[in-house]
């Protein structure tokens, strides 16, 4: 008996089972990204998303925000300045997985000089830190002082107060022992605009008058908000092609 064609049989089973296997997944998972961009793109951004304004620093941030300032009034301080927006990477590999790993994580506060080039980062952290938020900063850390950044980490209710201290802390000598400059007086105070007469009276927006109570605004988001950067990544799948945005979305 000519075992030539059950030879033939067993391979095309051997070869072509795994494949068919191979493109079943591959379809389901295409089909999974499609349903899933579909209901993003149902979804309204403010509708199912309602905003709420919150304060851009906590009290420990704004704290250290205030001695910078004093400190260094020769050089500007930003605030939650995300890492890509002042780094610079390759893009042999995949840019979107840089901006996952580290690129959307901000730094608490930034040092740059007048053409705002970076000179140092601060990172503000509380006493007790969650193990998944330390493999963040450290990760962060590691991400800036490889590109020539000095990273200074102050911790709430330590922060240094001596201007000098700050000065050699966060600027390079050259710069550190130059004199600080005076801050600039204040202008004066304009004079009261006499009161409109109600044929001149333009209707305006609500604008808070002096005593009157403002709405305290809440404090921004925890950064375990952001935990889900450091998760598992998914298995990758085919991306479906992109798909026009919605009118008014």
């Amino acid at each position: 008996m000519n075992a030539l064609p059950w030879i033939l049989l067993g391979l095309t089973v051997g070869v072509g089972a795994p494949a068919l296997w191979w493109w079943l997944r591959q379809r389901d998972a295409q089909a999974a990204v499609a349903s899933r961009a579909r209901v993003a793109d149902a979804r309204d951004t403010v509708a199912d998303w309602p905003p709420t304004a919150t304060r851009l620093l906590t009290a420990p941030e704004r704290q250290a925000h205030q001695l910078l300032s004093a400190a260094l009034p020769d050089q500007l301080v930003f605030a939650q300045v995300p890492l890509a927006r002042f780094l610079r990477v390759p893009t042999r590999y995949s840019y979107g997985d840089w901006l996952a790993r580290v690129g959307q994580l901000s730094v608490d506060l930034l040092v740059c000089d007048r053409s705002t080039a970076v000179l140092a980062a601060v990172e503000i952290r509380p006493a007790e830190t969650s193990t998944r938020s330390l493999a963040r900063h450290k990760r962060m850390a590691r991400v800036l002082e490889a590109a020539g950044v000095r990273v200074v980490v102050w911790q709430e209710g330590a922060m240094p107060s001596a201007t000098q201290a700050i000065r050699d802390e966060l600027l390079p000598p050259e710069l550190a022992r130059l004199p600080v400059a005076a801050p600039a007086p204040r202008p004066p105070a304009p004079a009261p605009l006499a009161p409109a007469s109600p044929l001149t009276r333009i209707p305006v927006g609500h604008v808070q008058a002096p005593g009157e109570a403002s709405v305290p605004l809440p404090d921004p988001p925890p950064t375990t908000w952001f935990s889900e950067i450091d998760a598992p990544p998914a298995p990758s799948a085919p991306s479906a092609p992109p798909r026009p945005p919605a009118a008014g979305r």
